[in-house]
C-alpha cells in the first residue's frame, strides 16, 4: 500500500482469474485519490466478441464471449469505477508481438499453422508501439479512459505467416482449412471471434501513432533487431 501511495505511475498487467482482478485486490483500499497517480489496466480487445470482421470501437457495447473476456470486463468496470479518485486508463489489446514473440519464431521453430477460415481477420500490435502507447497516455493524465492500442490493419493470420516466411527465405506453411473441432479449446476460442479494431481514438488524444502501423513493417524491425 506505501508503495502505490508513493509512485506517481501504476500498470496492472496481470490477467484476472476466478477469484477477480488481483490488482484490484491489491490497490482499490490503498486510498489512491490522496496522491492521485496515473492507473493504467491492461485489458483485451476480447471483451468485444465476434463482429464478423467489423470494426470496433471503445463505444462498441461489450460482448465477450468467453469466461476470461467475460473476467476481463468485470475487471474493467471495477477499475472505471476509481475513474473520479484517479486518472484510470483501460487499454484494450490485442495479440501482442516482439523479440521472441513473432510469427518469425513460429516459422523457424516449424510451429506456425496457416489456417484458412475466409474473411477472419485479427488485429495486432507490436510491444514496442504498445510501450509508446502507454507513456502517452502517462503524459496526458487528463485524457484518462478507454483506449484501443493496435495497429492500424487487420490481417489474417496466414497472411502474417507468409509474409514471415518470405522474410526469412523460408517455405511458407501449408494451408490447412479451419476446422474447429481438430483446435483445442483455447484455440477455438481464439479463432471463434474476427473484429478490426480502431485505434482512431488513441491518435487523436493521445497524439499517439504506431511505429509499425503494419505487421509488415513490425516483422522486419523484429528481424532486423536479431530476433
Amino acid at each position: 500500500m506505501a508503495a502505490a501511495r508513493a509512485a506517481d505511475a501504476i500498470l496492472v498487467a496481470a490477467p484476472p482469474g476466478d477469484g477477480g482482478c488481483p490488482g484490484w485486490a491489491a490497490l482499490h483500499g490503498a486510498e489512491l485519490h490522496r496522491t492521485r497517480p496515473w492507473v493504467g489496466y491492461l485489458s483485451t480487445t476480447g471483451v468485444y466478441g465476434d463482429r464478423g470482421g467489423r470494426w470496433v470501437f471503445e463505444t462498441t457495447p461489450t460482448a465477450p464471449m468467453s469466461p476470461e473476456a467475460h473476467r476481463r470486463v468485470v475487471a474493467e468496470t471495477a477499475w472505471m469505477s476509481l475513474a473520479e479518485a484517479c486518472p484510470i486508463g483501460i487499454f484494450r489489446l490485442p495479440g501482442i508481438y516482439g523479440a521472441g514473440r513473432s510469427a518469425l519464431d513460429r516459422i523457424r521453430t516449424g510451429d506456425a499453422r496457416s489456417l484458412i477460415k475466409p474473411g477472419h481477420v485479427f488485429s495486432r500490435i507490436h510491444v514496442d508501439d504498445l510501450a509508446a502507447g502507454l507513456e502517452r497516455s502517462i503524459r496526458r493524465p487528463d485524457r484518462a479512459g478507454v483506449y484501443n492500442l493496435c495497429d492500424d490493419e487487420a490481417a489474417a493470420p496466414a497472411e502474417v505467416n507468409a509474409y514471415a516466411a518470405e522474410l526469412l527465405g523460408l517455405p511458407r506453411p501449408p494451408e490447412t482449412p479451419y476446422e474447429p473441432e481438430a483446435l483445442s479449446p483455447m484455440a477455438r476460442r481464439f479463432w471463434a471471434e474476427s473484429k478490426r479494431v480502431s485505434n482512431a481514438k488513441a491518435k487523436a488524444a493521445l497524439g499517439w501513432r504506431p511505429l509499425y502501423p503494419t505487421y509488415r513493417e513490425g516483422l522486419k524491425a523484429v528481424l532486423a533487431a536479431g530476433a
